[in-house]
């Protein structure tokens, strides 16, 4: 799920926003204690290399290859020749049989063109003869099109910062697979790595993204708080919904795989990991918020800056919530859809399992970004106006903007 908006770049040359060099330094304490700790959940949850991965030996078998499309036939088929068959040609790019043309039979429905790119498995029988399997389309030259396209936009419209946030989201993604996704396999706890995964993600991504100041700070902070209670819902919900953390069918192939995987562990890191993302969005366009309202009112209290910058948080979340309810709707649509058409209520469609996982995802997500409102409001409100006669005239550089992936 990706999930951003944009609230116009507050450039160096706007009126700075001076905090007290006492207040400056204990959110940066506070901050730093996060990363130390982030730092040490890493090191104690670092995978040790022991666990298979998509490389060892507990695969799925055998892997799939590259391969060109060269002809496309309709023949009758083998097992009944009143039915109608298409026989190709295809030509592997890799593995042993690279460059050869072999055979491969597919039904007359199938979409495989001539001259499509495509994946196969080939197995080579112990008489010598050789059956090949349809796997995939090759997808990666309109993916990689669509990645240079992304890109070229971030940092067209974003400048500098879509640039920073370009570098948080690689890092983010660094994070899941060096880091996360081993540790999983390894056995650690799944609630841990995402809480560590997610602090890490959140420290870099906001501090790449919106610079080291001290509203970034801030907004961290608040992100973290809301992130906490974020899983002690979740893990209140997951539990007395009884899930088993078996709805999603990968569970079972991992379980068949042999990974040691607690299945409502995994559950709870992906509702942790996915609502990282939103969080971090709403916190950071309320310090925003209240940063711009400080500069426009030098003279306003933490009572109406706290007021004011709510105000603007409950249009935000209100857009928000939609957002996020539309995006977790639209993945268990066709479940939903399959159920119907069985015949079940829509009670019961949405106690089962498979889609009462989805909405409690959305439902919790919700209540991590409607409590984040308030929080990262009234922190940026108590900074913003904190009062230090030890200031120096050296102003806070720089707001952040919004913006999630």
């Amino acid at each position: 799920m990706a999930h951003a908006h944009s609230h116009g770049p507050i450039s160096d040359e706007d009126a700075e926003l001076v905090v007290g060099e006492t207040v400056r330094r204990n959110v940066w304490i506070a901050v730093a204690a996060f990363t130390v700790a982030a730092v040490i959940g890493l090191i104690a949850l670092w995978p040790s290399g022991s666990s298979t991965n998509a490389s060892g030996s507990a695969g799925l078998g055998t892997d799939a290859v590259g391969a060109t499309v060269v002809d496309r036939e309709e023949v009758p088929c083998e097992f009944d020749p009143l039915l109608a068959c298409v026989v190709l040609q295809v030509v592997p790019s890799e593995g042993d049989l690279a460059g050869e043309r072999l055979r491969l039979d597919l039904p007359i429905d199938s979409p495989v063109e001539d001259g499509d790119a495509i994946r196969v498995v080939v197995n080579v029988q112990p008489d010598g003869s050789t059956v090949v399997s349809f796997f995939d389309f090759q997808r990666s030259t309109p993916m990689l099109l669509l990645l240079l396209i992304f890109v070229a936009v971030i940092i067209l419209f974003g400048g500098w910062r879509g640039l920073g946030a370009l570098g948080g989201l690689a890092v983010s993604l660094g994070i899941i697979v060096m880091f996360a996704l081993p540790a999983l396999l390894d056995g650690s706890n799944a609630v841990l790595v995402a809480l560590v995964t997610s602090a890490a993600i959140a420290i870099v991504a906001l501090l790449l993204a919106h610079g080291f100041n001290v509203a970034t700070a801030v907004a961290l902070l608040s992100t973290m708080a809301a992130l906490v209670l974020t899983g002690l819902l979740a893990l209140l919900f997951v539990w007395t919904s009884k899930f088993t953390g078996f709805a999603d069918e990968s569970v079972g192939f991992l379980d068949v795989l042999g990974a040691s995987i607690d299945p409502r562990g995994l559950l709870l890191a992906g509702i942790l990991i996915g609502s990282l993302g939103v969080l971090d969005d709403v916190t950071v366009t309320q310090v925003s918020a209240v940063w711009e309202l400080k500069r426009a009112v030098p003279s306003a209290g933490p009572k109406e800056l706290y007021e004011r910058g709510v105000r603007i948080g409950r249009d935000h979340i209100s857009s928000t919530v939609n957002t996020l309810f539309l995006a977790y709707a639209g993945a268990a649509l066709p479940l939903m859809l399959l159920f119907s058409q069985a015949g079940e209520s829509l009670g019961a469609v949405a106690t089962r399992e498979v889609v009462a996982v989805e909405i409690t995802r959305a439902l919790v997500g919700s209540l991590g970004l409607v409590a984040a409102v308030p929080i990262s409001t009234a922190l940026a409100a108590l900074v913003a106006t904190a009062d230090d006669p030890a200031a120096d005239a050296s102003p806070d550089d720089g707001a952040v903007t919004s913006s999630s992936a």
